[in-house]
């Protein structure tokens, strides 16, 4: 059921229908059979147990962390990139229990969001874990549950949404180090204690007398009343890029072991995690969960961060086998190898698999994606949809506007 499960998130369909047919085909070539209604499925699924998945994505996410650990460093440094991003499902009662529509939405025209944080390795793009909540848990929130997840020596990497007084101080207490974004509205309460390059500083931050509500009262007292960070500036000017100018702070104060360029290329490389969300959402087709349950929903997603991580492991293994640099391979063409592949390899003998998942890896490796230096991609769509009406009323309410693309509405 396990195996059902993680191709049934794998397929571009994803459809219960879909893979139960493809399992019932399988059963009738070894003359076997069973019922073709999907009840039996989904009852079947509902029996796995939720720690059970959590614990095989957590096992597969550090084996492959392990295994490939060695390409995976910045300045000899592990670098974890962080990000957060929401997903939708179904409208259910239960879900919209757990996971209520944005306030805006009216009661039936929408749907259950979930927010949700997710950590990634940057060097493999192998996803860690990833913190849900509804939309009234904050990003940064979110991420705080990860941080049991951290080892000392560790670099986090994110944009400026996360980046806070208390959280710099408590990463470093776990010594685990920070590379963030300095968010816009921070322009008072530091001051500059030595220059060290042209956009390159050491700095204090003077802690506020606005105490964070996660944070207790007894420890914002016990935190020192200023940190030391290295405040870093460096100008943006290629074409296609949404800023000129980028400010980061850093609790790595060394310039001679961390220098000044390092950080603009490491910042830049923060993009990878807006990629890895969208090869796990729009690639993989997360973005729109299709469980009617918060237990299964819950299932769902985790089969789904298995099945990213298998999918990152194969590109791994074909860059390591044929030399390849693995942020050069296309997850969508990998993806989609698997896709037709997996059948073919199941079904062979275990003398052809060897062959066969051989010749896969090859593949995989020569699926590159074009080098393109700063293309510009705005986030945009060329191809219209539709013209349908927009449901403003809950179904059994709204009333279709007959020759919509002849209506016009009378002048007043």
């Amino acid at each position: 059921m396990f195996w059902l499960f993680l191709s049934q998130v794998l397929s571009a369909d994803r459809a219960c229908r879909e893979t139960l047919r493809g399992f019932l085909g399988r059963l009738a070539r070894e003359g076997k059979g069973a019922s073709a209604s999907t009840a039996g499925y989904c009852k079947a699924r509902g029996r796995l147990r939720r720690e059970e998945l959590d614990q095989i994505h957590d096992r597969l996410a550090r084996k492959i962390r392990r295994a490939h650990a060695g390409g995976a460093l910045w300045c000899g440094r592990p670098v974890k990139v962080v990000d957060g991003s929401s997903l939708s499902m179904p409208d259910t009662p239960s879900l919209q229990g757990v996971f209520p529509q944005p306030g805006g939405a009216k009661a039936g025209c929408g749907f259950p969001v979930m927010r949700v944080t997710a950590l990634f390795c940057l060097g493999t793009g192998v996803l860690i874990s990833m913190a849900r909540g509804s939309l009234a848990a904050a990003e940064r929130a979110l991420f705080r549950t990860l941080w049991d997840l951290l080892k000392a020596r560790d670099v986090v990497l994110a944009d400026r949404g996360f980046c806070g007084y208390a959280d710099l101080h408590f990463l470093r207490a776990r010594a685990v180090d920070c590379v963030m974004r300095n968010h816009q509205r921070r322009t008072v309460g530091k001051s500059v204690l030595k220059t060290l390059a042209w956009g390159d500083r050491l700095i204090l931050w003077h802690k506020s007398d606005a105490r964070p509500d996660w944070v207790s009262k007894a420890a914002w007292i016990a935190m020192p009343a200023t940190l030391m960070l290295r405040e870093i500036e460096f100008q943006v000017a290629r074409r296609g890029f949404r800023v000129e100018s980028v400010t980061v702070v850093t609790t790595l104060l060394d310039a001679d072991a961390f220098p000044t360029q390092a950080f603009a290329d490491l910042y830049r490389r923060r993009w990878f995690a807006e990629l890895f969300l969208r090869d796990i959402k729009t690639t993989m087709g997360m973005d729109i969960l299709r469980c009617k349950t918060p237990d299964m929903i819950h299932k769902e997603l985790t089969l789904h961060l298995i099945a990213y991580n298998l999918v990152r492991l194969t590109m791994l293994e074909a860059a390591a086998e044929h030399a390849r640099p693995v942020q050069t391979l296309s997850f969508k063409g990998a993806l989609s190898t698997i896709r037709q592949w997996a059948p073919l390899i199941a079904g062979s003998s275990p003398a052809a698999r060897y062959t066969l998942w051989s010749r896969l890896l090859e593949y995989v490796a020569a699926d590159a994606l074009p080098h393109r230096p700063n293309r510009a991609e705005p986030r945009a769509r060329k191809r219209r949809p539709k013209n349908y009406q927009l449901l403003t009323k809950p179904r059994h309410e709204f009333k279709e506007i007959p020759h919509r693309n002849n209506y016009r509405k009378m002048l007043s």
